[in-house]
């Protein structure tokens, strides 16, 4: 319900406001004026019906025609010469010039200048200035065309009294429009410390510059060159400060000179008070432009350097920013460069594979073959039954050398296409099931004797399969390959939080030192002698490198080989 009141009477408290403001500014202009001359050296209410229009929009002209109107008539009622139709006649004209002036130069400035603050840009200021030497024509026009009409201004003197009253009217605008939009305009946070601490320092300055003037020992010419050491206070404002500093100050100084000029005072003070009128409108005119176009030059000044500071702030951005995505299509560039040459060298690799298989494929699995169909022919031939059980035992070993090799290739084939599968694991029981698996490896020659040492208190998580395929493939070395006296094979395994450690050592045959670097290679074979396929530990080396871990072999040729894995454990995904 309020709200619905605010807005039914808001035009209302509008208008009445605009008429206290008029009707104040036509007082304090009639009360700046000379004793003995009817111009008026500045009328405020020009600048502020200018800035009322501009602020509150055309809804507000009654209260201009109002306030002027109201002013008027008070200040023209004591002319015992005119009539009351004349007085009223005469308020009436210079009401209707004022309101016309204000919604005249709110329509240019809205055509000329797009933006509501005409201050922000110099090209702006200098519209505003022109628009205000254009319109206070108007007013000046409606006043001096009401003084003829009515007869209280000769005919000899329309032209010198339009010309006081257009200039009186433009040094209001310049004024009071400038100030009044300043306020608007003006935001508290635009002052920081320093700017305070200034403020103060150009206040002492100031009171310095007068209080030496009007103490000091040539006050005569202090006081006629007080006008011209005002400016560079002014300067300072106005490159310093915003605004609504420097119009404050050149209105205050433009009021001072005024009240002191009508009271015979100051620097102004010439032979008559209409030259005394005029060099103070020109001084003030000089002061407030000067401000004006000061102002607006530095604050279009600061606007730019804050447009490129976030100019270079975006710039600089977008540079991190493709900065930023350069690096990632470098380092994508990089790892697709390392994951070609990785996956080259894993080409060339399985090629290398591919042709030593052909080859042992082409060897190593005839080669049973042709023994067992050999063996069988004499078998057939030979008629002693000592001899047929010599052969069926060769055919057995040359059968179980090819099942060998063939489960080779298969452990091989499947490490390399599975996925690594993450299970819990008891290195007791797959050593253990590993020795009970070998047990039958070979019939001749002394049984091995096992040390076997495991230091593990939780389940390690590796997978199963392939920790028996290593394990199987080392310990099937060791037994083959052992000496002929004391076969030992010790086992030591350690499981720490999350690495498992292998060491298995035997005292058998060992490894010749020019074998040492090549024997995890594919089909190589240290030996001629025993059935191996030289796939054995190029299958635990490749199985090991599945499982992120790492092999070491130590041997002495005639004294052993140690065989130490490392293994990390599989983490869950």
């Amino acid at each position: 319900m309020k709200e619905k009141l605010l807005l039914k009477y808001s035009n209302d408290v509008k208008i009445i406001l605009v008429v206290a403001l008029c009707f104040s500014a036509a007082t304090l202009g009639h009360f700046l004026s000379f004793p003995d001359n009817q111009a008026l050296p500045i009328w405020p209410l020009s600048g502020v019906a200018f800035a009322m229009i501009m602020l509150l929009g055309r809804s507000s002209w009654p209260g201009i025609t109002i306030g002027t109107l109201m002013a008027n008539l008070l200040a023209y009622w004591s002319i015992e010469s005119a009539s009351q139709s004349s007085i009223i006649l005469l308020s009436g004209l210079v009401a209707f010039g004022q309101t016309l002036e204000a919604l005249t130069g709110n329509f240019l400035l809205k055509l000329w200048v797009a933006d509501k603050n005409p201050f922000g840009r110099t090209i702006d200021t200098f519209q505003f200035l022109f628009v205000g030497l254009l319109i206070s024509m108007i007013g000046a026009s409606a006043v001096t065309a009401g003084l003829y009409l009515t007869q209280l201004l000769p005919a000899d003197q329309v032209l010198e009294n339009g010309l006081n009253g257009w200039v009186s009217r433009v040094v209001g605008i310049l004024l009071f429009t400038s100030f009044i939009l300043a306020i608007t305009h003006w935001r508290i946070n635009s002052w920081s410390r320093g700017k305070v601490v200034e403020g103060l320092a150009f206040i002492l300055c100031l009171s310095g510059v007068y209080f030496l003037v009007m103490s000091g020992p040539f006050q005569t010419a202090s006081v006629r060159s007080l006008p011209y050491l005002l400016i560079p206070f002014l300067l300072w404002l106005a490159f310093r400060f915003d605004l609504l500093a420097a119009i404050s100050i050149t209105l205050g100084a433009s009021l001072l000179a005024l009240y002191f000029t009508i009271h015979d005072l100051g620097p102004f003070i010439l032979g008559s008070s209409d030259d005394s009128m005029l060099l103070l409108q020109v001084y003030i005119g000089v002061i407030s432009v000067s401000t004006l176009v000061l102002s607006a030059t530095v604050a279009e000044r600061s606007a730019v350097q804050q447009d490129l500071k976030k100019f270079n702030a975006n710039l600089e951005a977008m540079v991190q920013e493709r900065t930023k995505a350069l690096n990632e299509e470098i380092n994508s560039r990089k790892n697709a460069e390392a994951n070609l040459i990785k996956t080259n060298d894993e080409l060339s690799k399985r090629n290398t594979e591919l042709d030593n298989f052909v080859y042992s494929v082409s060897h190593d699995l005839r080669a049973p073959i042709a023994s067992i169909l050999g063996l069988i022919n004499l078998a057939k031939q030979d008629k002693n039954p000592e001899m047929k059980a010599m052969y069926l035992d060769k055919m057995s070993n040359s059968a179980r050398q090819q099942d060998n090799f063939i489960r080779e290739i298969l452990d091989h084939s499947r490490n390399s296409r599975l996925e690594v599968k993450r299970e819990p694991v008891r290195f007791k029981e797959v050593i253990d099931d590993t020795f009970e698996q070998l047990k039958f490896a070979t019939t001749t020659g002394k049984s091995v004797k096992k040390i076997v040492e495991v230091n593990q208190e939780n389940d390690f998580y590796t997978d199963h399969w392939r920790l028996k395929v290593v394990l199987n493939n080392l310990l099937s070395n060791a037994i083959r390959y052992r000496n002929g006296r004391d076969p030992v094979i010790k086992i030591n395994v350690k499981v720490d939080q999350h690495l498992a450690t292998v060491e298995i050592a035997d005292n058998g045959r060992g490894i010749a030192s020019e074998h040492l670097e090549n024997v995890c290679k594919m089909f190589y074979r240290a030996t001629d002698e025993g059935a191996g396929s030289g796939l054995g530990l190029y299958i635990v080396k490749e199985t090991i490198d599945k499982l992120n871990g790492s092999l070491h072999i130590e041997s002495e040729e005639g004294k052993g080989t140690t065989v130490k894995i490392e293994i990390p454990e599989l983490v869950s995904l």
